[in-house]
């Protein structure tokens, strides 16, 4: 799809790269905004079908995990055609040959490497549930397995989050006009101040970018939300 939009109307490649970019940042404010967003009696729905889940069928849990897993399925996809359509800029000016190597490349580099290593991590519970079923010293790995795993979900959570509004930021600021030479003004004012740290003043200034457009996003569609609720119609 992004050879064919970089074939056909090439215009839209920026556009369609601001758009994800904004839905980044709206969904790492989602997030961060989410207990102040959503009331206690919403929560605490929320824990009760947590734990009537876990007392269904296998195939009724199964059904409402798939249901849990949209909303990053559909972020990662999102992620997915960001990075997609920065590589394919990377080489506009090239060949249809080259740059579907290169998009071929990423898209590879990134199911296996990136998407695979996800899944194993996913899969981390399962492994430990597994070697609980010995009685020797993979037991007691089992048990670390166990352990660790949630505190290694916090993490990527943390991570994934700072980098939804990392991604999201530059894309919004590099499509603004200008935006390039501010930011390099921008680290040479904080090498004054902070030497040679200068060089993440880009990161800084993206990530809170990211924020602050994931906040006007958010409001813009609580807004919508709520005009929609009043004028959509009553059956």
């Amino acid at each position: 799809t992004a050879l064919l939009i970089s074939a056909v109307a090439p215009m839209l490649i920026i556009p369609l790269l601001m758009l994800g970019g904004a839905y980044l940042c709206f969904e790492g404010v989602e997030k961060l905004a989410h207990k102040y967003l959503h009331k206690p009696h919403d929560d605490g729905e929320e824990h009760a079908q947590l734990l009537d889940a876990a007392h269904r069928s296998a195939d009724d849990l199964l059904a409402f995990e798939q249901k849990k897993i949209k909303g990053a399925i559909r972020t990662d996809f999102i992620l997915s055609a960001e990075i997609i359509v920065i590589a394919l800029g990377t080489v506009a000016s090239a060949s249809l040959l080259m740059q579907s190597v290169v998009v071929s490349a990423i898209a590879i580099l990134m199911t296996v490497g990136v998407y695979g290593l996800v899944a194993g991590i996913v899969k981390l519970d399962d492994l430990g549930f597994y070697l609980l079923k010995f009685n020797d010293a993979r037991r007691a790995v089992g048990q670390g397995i166990l352990a660790f795993a949630p505190w290694l979900m916090k993490t990527l959570s943390i991570v994934g989050t700072a980098a939804m509004f990392l991604v999201g930021g530059s894309i919004l600021l590099h499509g603004l006009p200008g935006a390039h030479d501010v930011l390099h003004h921008a680290e040479e004012w904080m090498h004054g101040f902070i030497g040679g740290f200068a060089v993440i003043t880009p990161l800084l200034i993206e990530g809170v970018f990211g924020v602050l457009a994931g906040a006007v996003v958010l409001a813009l569609v609580n807004a919508g939300k709520k005009i929609w609720g009043v004028v959509r119609p009553t059956h």
